[in-house]
């Protein structure tokens, strides 16, 4: 079994920057802007009129890395508005402005560099906001922000800041639109503010008011702007009309049975992105014939267990706003893997009848004709949400459907009480499919999901309570139901899972719910402890995320952080987990402890290791055999360590290293990943990474094999693979509006079977041996050899604000065969002779807006 990266180093996670959460400081400070009658010229000096007239707040304080030390340097601010447009101008003094750290990287890319940073709780619910960030050489960042302290890093609104390096320090200047922010259609308003300055070479961060790092939450933490009233409502309008260019390789059937011609498809395309204020705090958001392809590819897995990957989302519109209507699951500090029920990528998946009907030509994509998202706040603190889209059908040969038409529906909502301590939140899902008979024996026509989540934090010390039930519901023919019930999320027809598979079934519904409780103030300790449930017949994999169903869960997480500096550390942290996992019915699944740690050291080097050992006592793999009966699994070991180097210099290594090893011996494996970053220049960074990772599992699954007789053979094999990959990323900017990204990365992964075996009648056995027999499977052991290349090149440039053209590149190699003797070095000279797949791509997108 092999434990990814993720898995390891996820429960390392700090604690305060997720549960918990700042309690309402009682007298939080205040800024007051003033009125400005003529606009500032936005070009980083404090020589506009406005400027001489506004207040000056200037009592910042360090929060990194020591909480509430006066700072080395002093900061400086004021804020000032019209009927359009908010104002800030910041002063950061330095007495060596020939030292300030400055990198220029495209925008919403942080270099090494100083920071100074504005955010805006326009809502002042103490839990949302937008963050607006600037480099000396004036490189942009902005963020939404949801719940509190999550950052949506897609959000890019239309704003600007002038910057100046001068003799005092440097300064910026911002103007950020009303028309950008939410806010309640009200004659007087007050605003959470927060200014942040980092400082770079000294590693070390300011702001007003103190944020405090170690009880989490950030806009809970922000002080108050007043001073701003009579500001007109925005019903905001924004169009950015598109047009795509692109030219693709595409791969058909040869003249000779398995040989393939390769041909060109040249397509023009045009759409529209829409945004659209419905009133200050209710905004449309739609999209019209999109196309993504300007969108980095997904990396290259090789996946050989029962369980779907999961991959990003990284198309912008769908990222945008993603934090409101995330419904997690199965999401806690000890183990977080995606699961939700909204996962976005549904829309727009591959084909899933492609490998079915050999989906010649037609993309690896369904074509989304339309999506629209209607996002807001009432003045009553009650967050709705919904989102609709329609995708095309896709045919593959003689017009058979890969992919039907489909709709997607979701509605969100949370009302909160007491300034957003406590919440109750609503989901509900829909997805309906436009079936024929190509495809109603295989999917579902009809899926529903739905249920209420709640919250509530209390006390100094940051206690919080979540609470969540939701619900499912699928409908289609008996055939696309047994395949439901069959499939490795729920495996009804295991011989001793004690589920009823029915193939009378046009319907399938399940249950899920959770509870966690969770302490997240004070300087070191915090905790959380949960449990989870679901029920055989739950399934969400229409429109979200989920690797199995039939299971509960207990999990228990005690984290402690310390973050005064000392001769040792910057910062340390440490936390000690121990979860468990069972069956719907009770059958012991996991069993594990875990414990990790990071440290921050004085010279900014970061070191991390951590060590799991897993099904601990008696447990049982109920998935393993794929259908079969389940089978009692050996106690197992990880231990990983990390080690990366300072950020700031010009050249940055790292390494990952993992050793895992159970099956009494009989099964382990290692996990190298080694990466290092070069600042070549200013505007240019190289990153090359890697990885080897060589697996020994003895008890891999081969597959389930019927004889003469009718019955059914679980076979396995010992499997020797070893997979690498060597990757590069470059990134040079020109301007901060004008930049070049490549990314590729070639893999390989190759391995071969042997002393194959089935299950014996005793695979609960204590004794590894007696679990198995021996077995000659159909064909005997094999052996894969799978070799792919992606790559990105993206050229991008914001000609005016909002307005944006790319040219992209995108290149693909894929080869598969069963020879595993070749050397490495032949290996990746094959793999650069198979055919490319390559697609050209120009797109303009011209924004309209006010």
């Amino acid at each position: 079994m092999r434990l990814s990266r993720l898995s390891v180093l996820v429960a390392g996670a700090s604690f305060t920057t997720g549960l918990a959460a700042q309690q309402p400081p009682a007298n939080p400070p205040k800024a007051t802007a003033v009125r400005a009658n003529v606009a500032p010229v936005i070009d980083g000096k404090d020589d506009d009129a406005v400027w001489k007239a506004a207040p000056a707040y200037s009592d910042f304080l360090e929060f990194q890395p020591t909480e509430g030390k006066t700072p080395r340097y002093k900061t400086e601010f004021r804020v000032a508005y019209d009927d359009r447009n908010l104002y800030v101008f910041i002063r950061a003094y330095d007495p060596h402005p020939d030292s300030i750290m400055d990198a220029l990287t495209r925008r919403d890319v942080r270099g090494s560099a100083d920071q100074l940073k504005i955010m805006v709780d326009s809502y002042h619910d103490r839990r949302s906001g937008f963050e607006f960030a600037v480099s000396p050489s004036g490189v942009k960042r902005d963020y939404a922000m949801y719940n509190d302290s999550e950052e949506d890093q897609t959000w890019d609104g239309i704003w600007d800041v002038g910057t100046r390096v001068d003799s005092l320090g440097w300064t910026a200047e911002f103007s950020v639109p009303f028309s950008q922010l939410r806010y309640n259609n009200m004659k007087d308003h007050v605003f959470g503010l927060g200014v942040w300055r980092d400082i770079e070479r000294y590693k070390e961060r300011t702001s007003w008011p103190l944020y405090h790092t170690n009880t989490g939450g950030i806009s809970s933490q922000f002080g108050l702007l007043d001073g701003i009233n009579d500001i007109t409502p925005f019903r905001r309008l924004e169009v950015v009309p598109f047009v795509v260019a692109k030219s693709s390789s595409i791969e058909h059937g040869g003249s000779l049975p398995g040989t393939s011609d390769w041909g060109h498809d040249q397509k023009g395309s045009a759409g529209a992105d829409i945004k659209y204020g419905i009133t200050p705090n209710i905004t449309l958001d739609a999209t019209v014939n999109p196309d993504f392809g300007q969108v980095e590819a997904d990396p290259s897995v090789l996946n050989l267990s029962a369980f779907e990957t999961f991959f990003q989302e990284r198309r912008p519109f769908f990222i945008e706003g993603a934090g409101f209507y995330s419904f997690g699951i199965n999401c806690t500090i000890v183990n977080c893997s995606g699961e939700n029920l909204f996962y976005s990528r549904r829309i727009g998946r591959s084909p899933q009848l492609s490998g079915l009907y050999a989906n010649e030509g037609s993309g690896n994509t369904t074509r989304i004709l339309g999506a629209g998202k209607l996002t807001g706040r009432l003045g009553n603190g009650l967050n709705v949400g919904a989102l609709e889209a329609l995708t095309g059908r896709v045919s593959g040969t003689g017009d058979r459907t890969t992919e039907p038409q489909t709709g997607y529906s979701l509605l969100r909502a949370q009302q909160d009480f007491r300034n957003g301590e406590t919440s109750i939140g609503f989901i509900g899902t829909g997805v309906t499919r436009s079936l024929d008979s190509w495809t109603d024996q295989y999917l579902r026509r009809d899926a529903f999901a739905g249920g209420m989540n709640f919250h509530s934090r209390w006390g100094a010390s940051r206690y919080e309570v979540t609470a969540s039930v939701t619900g499912s519901d699928v409908t289609g023919t008996k055939a696309a139901i047994l395949q439901t019930q069959k499939s490795s999320v729920h495996l009804y027809q295991r011989p001793d899972g004690e589920l009823d598979l029915d193939s009378t079934r046009t319907s399938l519904a399940g249950n899920a719910e959770e509870f966690t409780f969770a302490k997240g103030g004070g300087n070191i300790v915090h905790y959380q402890t949960s449990y989870t449930r679901q029920s055989s017949g739950y399934e969400l994999n229409d429109l979200g995320f989920l690797r199995r169903a039939n299971q509960q869960t207990f999990n228990n997480w005690l984290g402690m952080n310390w973050i005064k500096p000392t001769s040792l550390y910057r910062r340390l942290s440490g936390n000690f987990n121990a979860w468990s996992y069972w069956t719907a019915n009770g059958l012991q699944i996991e069993r594990a402890v875990n414990t990790n740690w990071h440290l921050n050291s004085p010279n900014n080097m970061f070191f991390n290791a951590g060590t799991t050992v897993y099904q601990l006592g008696t447990t049982y793999c109920d998935n393993c055999a794929r259908g079969g009966p389940a089978i009692r699994v050996s106690p197992g070991a990880n231990v990983n360590v990390s080690v990366s180097g300072d950020d700031r210099r010009t050249i940055i290594p790292s390494m990952f290293v993992s050793y895992n090893h159970n099956d009494g011996g009989r099964s382990h494996s290692y996990d190298l990943n080694p990466d290092v970053v070069v600042k070549a220049m200013s505007q240019l960074q190289l990153e090359v990474f890697g990885e080897v990772f060589s697996n020994h599992d003895n008890t891999q699954w081969l597959g389930n094999f019927k004889d003469a007789a009718g019955n059914t053979h679980y076979a396995f094999a010992h499997l020797d693979q070893v997979t690498t990959s060597l990757g590069v990323r470059a990134d040079f900017t020109a301007t901060p509006t004008l930049s070049f990204q490549l990314y590729a990365a070639p893999f390989v992964s190759r391995g071969e079977y042997s002393n194959t075996r089935e299950l014996s009648s005793t695979p609960r056995a204590s004794n590894y041996a007696d679990r198995f027999l021996s077995y000659t499977s159909p064909g005997g052991a094999s052996s894969f050899d799978v070799k792919q290349l992606r790559s990105n090149s993206v050229m991008r440039w914001e000609f005016r604000s909002g307005s944006t053209l790319f040219a992209v590149w995108t290149h693909g190699r894929d080869g598969f065969d069963t020879n595993v003797n070749r050397s490495w070095p032949t290996e990746y000279k094959d793999l650069f002779e198979l055919h490319p797949a390559n697609t050209f791509l120009l797109k303009l997108a011209y924004w309209f807006g006010g």
